[in-house]
């Protein structure tokens, strides 16, 4: 599989880890939109939101419950924001689930 974040959860693809545990990684985007943005992701390969199943779907409440101490250890303070984007028309542009957190500043209301 040709999936870089595969490759980054793995450790072929060096980050800057915020936090990793069995499941799931947490690391630091390459291109920040915010004083805090961290990426969250599964440790297994699942696509998007559509391909969340009850199978795979420990995955993504581990993450829920793993995001409010990654956004504290990550320096959001005072509120934050989680963003996942899905499918072409949502602006995914790698096709592994992941989750970004938004913080550090007043983030503004609207997104365009």
């Amino acid at each position: 599989m040709d999936c870089i974040f595969c490759k980054i959860a793995n450790g072929d693809i060096p980050s800057k880890k915020v936090y990793e545990d069995e499941m799931i990684l947490a690391f630091h985007d390459i291109s920040p939109m915010a004083p805090v943005h961290v990426l969250v992701i599964p440790k297994v390969h699942i696509e998007n939101v559509d391909a969340v199943t009850e199978e795979n779907s420990k995955y993504i409440s581990h993450i829920f419950e793993k995001i409010p101490a990654i956004a504290k250890v990550a320096g959001a303070e005072n509120g934050y924001r989680v963003i996942t984007n899905c499918g072409e028309n949502g602006c995914q542009s790698v096709m592994h689930l992941h989750f970004h957190i938004l913080g550090g500043v007043k983030l503004p209301e609207k997104m365009a």
